[in-house]
């Protein structure tokens, strides 16, 4: 297992071979210029309820249904990990995020978690050919560990270092300052004259919080989220000056889907792989006001609306540029559903019958299959056959998967946890993985038709949130077939199964990699 962290020499170098890496020409990587486009959409925190292809009665998603009529829908796909920053990180290395340290849910000055030197996914499509882009939330760090991170000039490493061509970015979180848009290395629209502080400790400047003026809130706290106030709400960690740059929370969706489809527009000539990674449907829900009160179940689903008109937006601009036919899109997200997440923003008293999480127990944060079972579907149209499937797919066997796509061929060290089910997401086959490995603040292990949990010690509820988290000092089993809301926990039942499980869970952890 590598170290978390690297010296500022070492880390440096890593970059260094990671450039090297990226200028080696396409054409000796096997590219193709008959290859897809992919698109990936990355939403965030959206259940498997909270789609109505997916069975949402009380809000309607036209744009993702309308990919999942044309393509293939998935029920047994996974998110890595039941939060965002280990789930980006499993997703983009194709190795689980609890092997490496650091990658837990991100500070907003985090300094880089994913090491440049690395194989990534982004870095597989650039070798392959493809021209890269990420575009909206990143939440992985900035800048080489040990060094100051200074917001006020060029930024590096960056996700340019990394895979990606190019780069626009919420550095963090909507709930987290700093409150700025990043691009390529710099902030947008920052002035010089009035530089950006950022502390995650002591309060800097003078400016209100939420803590101490809540008479200037636009939206209330229901937990934490009570320091510097930016464009009306209080968030988590204080910041200093940036004025001009600073976002407007309104305007974000369009922002940044306006940005992805630029990075479309701009490759249109030539194969391009873009990760769009959206803001909705995370907190603060502070929707563009022509999606407010259009949902009826409050700003959450307002937000959902504003997710799926922003999904139209990026579908709409690839059938102008007739790149549709060739193009592969993939919809997913990060982790399951969260109601209350620190706003006081009406998501419990309007769900109104909604259930985010579906039929499933639990949401984001949760061992429990809420936490990671989330909506996926995809669309090819030049080779992917419309239909429904149930193969067991994860978000970190993408870069296995688009290597064996592209012609690439992985070595040993690269994407050690990521399987090639290329097969199964192009339609070929039923089968997907054997088995996955679920992370919260436990671990999983879904094999076949059982789910295993191991035993933990931690509290079984999450009060803030309201969600279970599926810690237990026993073992739990389930059978997911027969039991896919895991009300029944049948470990005494099965206790051959029971210690099979225990043991596979144990070897995986051990060897440090689970790829074929």
């Amino acid at each position: 297992m590598k170290p978390s962290y690297l010296s500022r020499r070492s880390f440096m170098k890593s970059a260094g071979l990671a450039a090297a890496a990226a200028l080696v020409p396409a054409r000796l990587w096997g590219a193709d210029t008959n290859l897809p486009n992919v698109v990936i959409i990355y939403a965030d925190d959206l259940g498997y309820g909270d789609v109505s292809c997916y069975g949402a009665t009380k809000i309607r998603t036209p744009n993702i249904d309308r990919i999942a009529a044309e393509g293939l829908r998935f029920t047994n796909a996974h998110s890595p990990s039941a939060t965002c920053t280990p789930s980006r990180y499993a997703m983009l290395t194709g190795q689980y995020a609890w092997r490496q340290k650091g990658t837990g849910i991100a500070r907003g000055d985090a300094r880089m978690i994913i090491q440049p030197g690395r194989t990534t996914l982004p870095l597989v499509m650039q070798r392959a050919g493809h021209r890269t882009g990420v575009v909206g939330k990143w939440h992985l760090g900035l800048g080489a560990p040990g060094e100051p991170l200074d917001w006020n000039s060029e930024i590096r490493p960056g996700p340019l270092d990394i895979g990606f061509d190019y780069c626009f970015l919420i550095p963090a979180t909507g709930d987290r300052v700093p409150c700025v848009y990043l691009e390529n290395r710099r902030v947008v629209g920052l002035d010089p004259k009035d530089p950006i502080r950022v502390s995650f400790g002591k309060p800097i400047g003078d400016e209100p919080t939420g803590k101490d003026h809540p008479e200037l809130l636009k939206m209330h706290p229901s937990h934490g989220h009570n320091q510097t106030i930016i464009n009306g709400i209080s968030r988590i960690g204080y910041m200093a000056g940036g004025k001009a740059a600073r976002w407007v929370d309104e305007d974000m969706a369009d922002t940044i889907t306006g940005k992805a489809t630029d990075f479309i527009e701009k490759n249109k000539d030539k194969p391009f792989f873009l990760y769009f990674s959206t803001h909705d449907i995370h907190v603060p829900r502070v929707p563009h006001p022509r999606f407010v009160g259009k949902s009826g179940l409050g700003p959450r689903g307002d937000a959902i609306l504003q997710l799926d008109f922003c999904v139209g937006e990026i579908l709409a601009t690839l059938e102008r540029l007739n790149l549709a036919e060739n193009t592969l899109v993939i919809f997913t997200s990060d982790n399951g559903p969260v109601v209350d997440d620190g706003y006081k923003d009406q998501a419990v008293e309007k769900l109104s019958g909604h259930k985010p999480a579906g039929p499933l127990r639990g949401g984001k944060y949760s061992a429990f299959d809420a936490g990671t079972r989330v909506p996926l579907v995809l669309r090819w149209p030049a080779r992917v056959k419309k239909g429904l499937s149930d193969a067991l797919v994860c978000q970190i066997d993408f870069t296995a998967s688009l290597a064996a796509l592209t012609s690439l061929k992985l070595v040993r060290d690269d994407a050690p946890d990521s399987f090639n089910v290329l097969s199964a997401l192009l339609a070929e086959s039923s089968a997907g993985r054997d088995h996955l490995v679920e992370h919260a603040g436990t671990l999983s292990l879904i094999k076949g038709d059982w789910k295993y949990i191991e035993p933990s010690k931690g509290p079984k509820m999450n009060r803030n949130v309201n969600i279970e988290l599926g810690n237990d000092p026993r073992p739990q089993l389930y059978d997911l077939r027969n039991d896919l809301g895991e009300k029944h926990n049948v470990a005494a039942e099965h206790p051959d199964v029971v210690t099979k499980m225990a043991a596979l869970l144990a070897k995986i952890r051990k060897e440090g990699r689970t790829r074929p």
